[in-house]
């Protein structure tokens, strides 16, 4: 739910804990993001820095410049000022991420976990199973019939968590226990109802079930193009499209990056609409899946 006032508290001597709400919702997230935007705009005096996530603003600042009593108070202005989260509206970009499903180098992880840590079922078709899917299949067209929304970076610098934004592909599962000890570059995977991608090889604990070649951690700066100064690709409140591909189309696109002559695929930043959105969403039949 959403608080009727959020609350502040200090995170350590320099950060400012702001919550909105007790779940994971979009609404919970435009209202973070849209808190965060309306911070940058403001120029407020002492600030460093804004981290989003899913319910939750985490406000760096100078305690040399401004105390932490004068800047909740600050905070706590603005946030009235935002209104209702329908009036909200933010920048955002759109990346298409080609992604291969049911690929052969997190089959192999599952498989090395089930070997060395503990048995367990194949994740699409554990994750197509407690979603009342049909098959693995069907979990490729739920997962990638749908933008996603970054809604956070964290867990490694620059990975996106992602929330659906077409509520029929929204899915769930839990995550692995215990979790696993290394994890493939670009895996795509689920725990809870967040998508990410993970920018190298770490170890982790989502369900796998794809992985794409296209680069969203940078630090050799290779591709300026589309990551300008930041060594990580996304940022909170981008959209992203997973389109399927093959092996050959795979190879192809790794072939290009290897060679840093990979372009990312991208829309420029639009203004997306909170209104237009829930407008969007009361149209859709939600009995219908892909």
């Amino acid at each position: 739910m959403i608080y009727d006032e959020p609350k502040f508290m200090p995170g350590g001597d320099r950060y400012v804990l702001i919550e909105f709400g007790s779940e994971m919702n979009l609404e919970l997230n435009f209202i973070a993001q849209g808190l965060a935007s309306a911070i940058t705009a403001s120029k407020l005096k002492g600030v460093v820095e804004t981290a989003p996530c899913f319910a939750s603003l985490l406000v760096h600042y100078e305690p040399n410049t401004i105390r932490y009593s004068d800047i909740v108070k600050e905070l706590h202005a603005m946030v009235g000022q935002l209104g209702s989260p329908e009036n909200i509206e933010l920048d955002s970009r759109l990346f298409y991420i080609e992604t291969m499903y049911l690929d052969p180098w997190t089959k192999a992880c599952i498989e090395d976990y089930s070997a060395k840590i503990t048995p367990k079922e194949y994740d699409p078709a554990f994750v197509a199973r407690i979603n009342g899917l049909a098959d693995e299949h069907q979990l490729v067209r739920v997962h990638s019939g749908t933008e996603y929304w970054v809604a956070s970076l964290g867990f490694w610098p620059g990975l996106p968590f992602l929330m659906p934004l077409d509520p029929r592909a929204m899915i769930t599962c839990p995550k692995y226990n215990p979790p696993r000890t290394w994890t493939p570059q670009g895996t795509v995977g689920m725990g809870g109802s967040a998508s990410a991608i993970y920018p190298v090889a770490t170890p982790g604990g989502y369900q796998l079930f794809g992985r794409t070649p296209v680069p969203i951690w940078d630090y050799e700066r290779r591709f300026k193009a589309a990551f300008g100064d930041s060594i990580v690709l996304f940022r909170p409140g981008d959209r992203l499209k997973f389109v399927t591909i093959g092996r050959e189309q795979y190879a192809d696109v790794e072939a290009r990056v290897k060679d840093a002559s990979y372009i990312h695929n991208v829309v420029g930043y639009q203004r997306f609409s909170v209104k237009n959105y829930k407008a969007w969403i009361a149209s859709l039949d939600r009995t219908e899946r892909f």
